[in-house]
Parts: structure tokens; sequence; C-alpha cells
């Protein structure tokens, strides 16, 4: 039987996902090295990730619009380009101010090409049934990427050095580049296809295409799509609750868990394979949301999902040491199952209140938030263990805001009154 051509381009667009959140998220492993070769304090080391974070995310709806005008894998294998440019010439930097541009901005903009809208995006175009599953597969990626390839770049740091773990980075993303150009195209239609498992007639949306015009165009659709989303109280609701996503996730966890663990007396790669723990299970949590989202209401979903992960966050000061304990391997376990299953039914919803389109950028802004969020953690919680020398505080304000964002999920609408999010 002949494989329907969107598992390829499904395939091809997992790879850049874990590619691109692997080599964004590696900066965690890199804080220490920096902070040890050039004296610099965790304030300048956290003010790059904040950067990273912001252009990682505030890209994503522009970047979906883009997509719309120029086309997906051009901007995709764009992104790489970037991301390649920015890991690769870390190895010339010798001050502060290099590390935010290099790190910050030139792979925050790349990886935010290449983030999570991405996957909404393909599975919204090349997937008529099986939509859920394919976005918790893909967000699978997203995390995957970012922890389970943790320990190898710690390993290499440990090895040879941060140089060559940065050089290594770069190198892979231009590798990914051909694989796109050869598999990824807009629309199945291009290549003389339905979307995977679609009957009846074809719709407006399998008909259209990609139009020519200015990035400037591109980006009034962005803001034009975020005007009007704005206008709902679905969007604050949905908006709110992924930057709360961000804060519990990439904030705090991704970039100051193996600090934290650090100042435990727990060794970086050990540190690192923790996270690749949350990585692993993660595929489970995340593939689930996908299948139960399919089936059930989505807004529950995400009350669960934040509750629990609120659970492990105010458990973890409690239960950190220096030695891998069995409660903390349980904590890392439920951060795992709990980690990106939160993607899937946002995406739903985004998709269900404002239409496939117009969806994919609500949701890229919904998107952003998460990782504004995300930037507002990893300085706040730098900050605060900077004055208080622990990051307790840290633990518990992310514990508590998971609780409130589960209990607010409950409170997005089913519908808004008046459609009117279509990108002009």
């Amino acid at each position: 039987m002949r494989i329907h051509r969107a598992w390829l381009v499904a395939g091809v667009t997992f790879l850049v996902l874990i590619s691109s959140a692997a080599f964004r998220s590696s900066f965690g492993v890199m804080i220490v090295p920096f902070e040890d070769e050039f004296g610099w304090g965790r304030a300048a080391t956290s003010l790059a990730v904040s950067v990273n974070l912001v252009f990682y995310g505030v890209t994503a709806p522009f970047a979906t619009a883009l997509m719309e005008r120029f086309g997906v894998r051009n901007i995709v294998a764009g992104a790489m380009g970037l991301i390649a440019l920015g890991t690769g010439l870390t190895v010339f930097m010798n001050q502060s101010w290099q590390l935010v541009l290099l790190w910050g901005v030139f792979v925050g903009l790349g990886a935010g090409s290449t983030a999570l809208v991405l996957a909404a995006l393909i599975a919204n175009r090349w997937f008529a049934h099986r939509r859920g599953l394919v976005l918790g597969i893909l967000g699978t990626a997203f995390a995957t990427g970012q922890l389970v390839f943790l320990p190898l770049i710690a390993r290499t740091i440990d090895l040879h050095g941060w140089r060559w773990a940065s050089l290594a980075i770069s190198g892979l993303c231009v590798l990914t580049i051909p694989l796109v150009l050869l598999v990824i195209r807009d629309r199945p239609s291009d290549v003389g296809l339905r979307p995977y498992g679609a009957t009846g007639e074809p719709t407006a949306e399998e008909l259209s295409r990609n139009t020519t015009g200015s990035g400037w165009r591109a980006a009034g659709t962005a803001v034009t799509t975020l005007k009007s989303a704005a206008t709902t109280r679905a969007f604050w609701l949905l908006a709110g609750t992924f930057f709360v996503c961000g804060w519990t996730t990439n904030g705090i966890i991704s970039t100051h868990f193996v600090p934290a663990m650090h100042d435990h007396g727990m060794g970086p790669t050990t540190a690192a394979s923790l996270l690749a723990v949350v990585g692993i299970f993660d595929i489970i949590g995340t593939i689930g949301s996908g299948w139960l989202t399919d089936r059930f209401n989505p807004r529950m979903l995400l009350f669960i999902y934040y509750g629990l992960r609120g659970i492990a966050l105010i458990a973890l000061p409690i239960i950190i040491g220096p030695d891998v304990e069995p409660p903390l391997l349980v904590v890392m376990i439920l951060f795992g199952l709990d980690w990106v299953a939160t993607v899937p039914p946002t995406a739903t919803l985004c998709r269900q209140i404002y239409g496939v389109e117009a969806g994919a950028v609500v949701f890229g802004w919904v998107f952003a938030a998460h990782m504004v969020g995300a930037a507002v953690a990893a300085t706040v919680s730098g900050a605060m263990r900077d004055m208080s020398g622990d990051y307790l505080t840290a633990w518990l304000v992310a514990g508590g805001l998971a609780l409130l964002a589960g209990l607010a999920c409950l409170a997005i609408p089913k519908a808004i009154p008046n459609r009117s999010t279509q990108p002009a």
C-alpha cells in the first residue's frame, strides 16, 4: 500500500522541529561553561535566553504569514540556515552582547520560524483526519529535541568544550536543509493530492494557493489577525494560559533546571539526563494527548494538564538533591507526560474557534505568548536565584501559576459570536 505523501511531509517536519528545538534549548547546558570561561554573571546569560525566547515566540505568527506568501519550504530552509549561522559564529564571541545577538536574535528568529506553528500549519493543510494525533506526534519533536539531546550535548561539552558542541549544532542544521527542499511542499494540491483522509468535493482551502506579495503584506496579515482576535475573550484566555505554559516549561525547567541541580551538587550530564527522562515520557504524553484531543473536551484536558504540572513544580524543591532519588525521578516522569501535552488541545481550540487558516495565525500569536512567558520566567527566575541564593521561590511561583492556568482553561468559550479573524 502506497504511503500518502502527507506522512513524508510530517516526517521531515518532525526532523526540523526536533533539530531546531534541540539547538535552541542547548543553551541550558552551556550557561555554566560560558560563565566559567568569560566571567559573566547569571543575569547576563539569562538576558540572552530571554531575548532568544522573545524572538522565538514573536517570530512565529509572522513566519506563519510569510509561509502563506512565499512557501513553507523556503521559509523553513532559510530558518535552518539562520540557526546554523548563529550557533556557528558563537565560537568567535568574547563579549556578552555577542551572545545576545547570536543566540538571542539569530537562533531565536530561526527557531521561531520552525516552531510549533509549523506543526499546526502542516497538520491543518495535509491532514483531514488524525489532525490531533499528528499534532501530538509533532509536539513530541518539540520536547524531545529540547530534552533528549541535552545529555549528548552536555557530554560533548564535557569532553571537547562548548565550541565543538556549537559547531556540531551548526553542521547538523545545514544537513537538514536539502531534506526540506526535497520533500516539503506547501499544500497537497501542489503535487496533485488531497489531504490525508479527505472525502467529498475539494474545499476552498484545499484549492487555495500562496499569493505573491511583499513581506510587509504578510506581516500586515499577521497584525490584522491579531487585532481581530484580540477583541475576543477566547484569545486572551488561550494566550494567557499558554503564557503560563511557557513560564513552567522553557522558562524555568529548560533554562534553569541544570543550573539549579548544579547548585545542589549534581553534575551537568546527570541533570541533563533527567531532562532526557522528561523528553522520553513526553513522547507518550503528547501523542496520548493528541489521541485524547480527537475524542474529549480539550478544555478539560488542559485543566488536568496544568493542574498536574503545578503539583509537580511545587513538589520539586522538596525532593531536589545531589543524587537521583526515586521521588525526583517520579516528578520528572510526571513532567514528561505533561510537558507538551498542552499543545494539541490548544491548537485544536484555535482552529475550532477561529477557522483553519486564521486559526494557524492565531495559534502563532498564542505561541508567541508562550515564549514571552518563557522569557519572563527565565529572567525572573534567574533574578530570584541571585537575590535569595536558591530557586525555591521560583519553583513555588511557577507551580502556583500552573494551577491558576488550569482553572482559567475551563472558562475558554466554545465559539465567538462573529468570526472575523480570517486574514485579509
